[in-house]
């Protein structure tokens, strides 16, 4: 009988990785010309109509008259606007209105930013798929988004087009800024994205050093602690946007409370299982245990808002709604109004590293991708909303 050879499991470790990073460079490679960049798709007339708050024909009526520039049409006569044109056509139409903020509605005088943190102790909650659907709906209605990727695993950066294991080997990641030796400015780090009006702070693998950093840094009492470090690293850019947008790391280490430290409001992302509520009862307990040490030591614990947004949620799925009556039974009106639907068009546009808000509504069943765009959106105008709030309108 022959003797089976033992498994040498650092060595099986290193020939996977180096298979699946191989593997996903040939991916990347099949998607992406070498040193390209994601562009941005145009949109149709109905959509900027949609995204500018103003009807189809009052659309049609400002080119008749000719208040707005003209943008790409086909030789069948429809128009298609790029981000860039929303942003103009905004602009001009905010310049003429009678009321301050109907067009742009971002900060005002006295205006504190926003800062939005989407957490669960739990990975596969959709706080990645909810961060830059959120950012990209904020920055197409015409805020100015800084989205933050404080996930080791990088999965936002990715969705940006970025290579974090290539672009930011050796420095221009978050954990630059934030650093104890030597950060760099964190304008240094922020990157400019195809969506105009969303920058990106990526993140990288090296950020796990903050982790192993962190406890040398509180007994040698380098200032500022780790839970002061995002807030102050901000500090310097955030005159700059309206918005910023955290994607926390599936756990609750050092990057995640200097988060929750840094932010305005909270979103707590689950999925409608008993399995994820449980799990999302130890989170709960666990971050407020965690919460009331960094507060003792001076750490600024005030949010505007805390919600939890139901993600993957599947209406005629009889256990999800119980769950989810349980839940808004449990948390009431914390609980968020829209839930984020499961669907297939989000998950395909992933395989592309797309979102929902860059594919072509003609790539999917067209019932699948309105249903997801409704559902998308309704989430975000309810953060908006919520945003909105905050500053007192």
């Amino acid at each position: 009988m022959a003797v089976t050879e033992p498994i040498h499991i650092n060595t099986r470790i290193r020939e996977n990785a180096q298979s699946l990073a191989s593997a996903l460079e040939q991916h990347l490679l099949k998607s992406f010309a070498p040193d390209a960049r994601k562009q941005l798709r145009l949109f149709s007339a109905g959509e900027a109509a949609d995204l500018l708050g103003i009807s189809p024909s009052f659309l049609r009526k400002l080119h008749f008259e000719e208040r707005v520039p003209e943008v790409h049409t086909t030789p069948g006569g429809r128009r298609h606007y790029s981000a860039t044109d929303l942003l103009a056509i905004r602009r001009i139409l905010e310049d003429n209105s009678r009321t301050t903020g109907t067009y742009l509605k971002g900060r005002r005088d006295g205006d504190k930013v926003q800062v939005l943190s989407f957490l669960n102790f739990k990975g596969g909650s959709g706080k990645t798929t909810s961060a830059i659907h959120a950012a990209q709906r904020f920055a197409l209605k015409g805020y100015r988004v800084l989205a933050v990727d404080i996930d080791p695993q990088a999965s936002l950066t990715s969705l940006f087009g970025y290579q974090p294991e290539y672009d930011f080997l050796h420095e221009g990641s978050l954990y630059d800024a934030i650093r104890y030796e030597n950060p760099l400015p964190f304008s240094s780090i922020i990157q400019k994205t195809y969506f105009p009006g969303l920058d990106l702070a990526p993140g990288g693998l090296i950020l796990q050093e903050f982790e192993h950093e962190t406890p040398t840094a509180l007994r040698t009492n380098i200032q500022p602690p780790f839970y002061a470090r995002m807030a102050a690293a901000l500090q310097e850019v955030e005159q700059d946007y309206d918005i910023i947008v955290f994607d926390c790391p599936p756990q609750l280490g050092y990057l995640t409370m200097s988060a929750l430290c840094a932010s305005t409001g909270v979103l707590i992302t689950v999925v409608p299982n008993m399995l994820d509520v449980a799990s999302m009862s130890q989170f709960l307990q666990m971050s407020a245990d965690l919460l009331d040490v960094v507060s003792n030591a001076g750490a600024r614990m005030e949010f505007d808002f805390l919600r939890f947004l139901i993600n993957r949620y599947e209406p005629s799925d009889g256990p999800q709604q119980q769950v989810v009556a349980f839940l808004r039974q449990l948390f009431s009106s914390e609980v968020m109004t829209s839930p984020m639907l499961k669907s297939t068009a989000i998950s395909d546009a992933g395989l592309t590293q797309q979102t929902i808000y860059e594919v072509e509504r003609s790539a999917f069943h067209r019932a699948t991708y309105d249903r997801a765009m409704e559902s998308l959106n309704a989430v975000n105008d309810e953060i908006e909303t919520l945003l909105q709030t905050a500053w007192g309108r």
